[in-house]
């Protein structure tokens, strides 16, 4: 499945704090002090990750944005040197 978005990293960013506010809170209500470190760690890494992922989607974006489709150019068609006459001599000054 494809995301039709630009905000790909972003979004990752914000999957991993929320995943680790859900466990957070699953920490809390269970009283398990192990896994509120683990909790913590997935939020700081999320809230770090969020303005990291909007930049990388930023360039990715602007990089797209500034890419035109190339096409084959058409070869450059070479023309027979051909012997210029001498340029007529400018009309006297008075």
């Amino acid at each position: 499945m494809k995301s039709h978005s630009g905000s790909r990293y972003a979004k990752a960013g914000l999957l991993v704090f929320g995943v680790g506010l859900l466990i957070g809170l699953a920490a809390l209500a269970f009283d398990v002090k192990s896994l509120e470190r683990v909790a913590s760690g997935l939020m700081a890494l999320g809230i770090a990750g969020i303005p990291a992922g909007m930049v990388v989607d930023w360039w990715r974006a602007t990089k797209v944005a500034n890419t035109t489709p190339r096409r084959g150019k058409a070869p450059a068609r070479l023309r027979a040197r051909t012997a210029r006459r001498p340029r007529k001599a400018a009309m006297p000054k008075r």
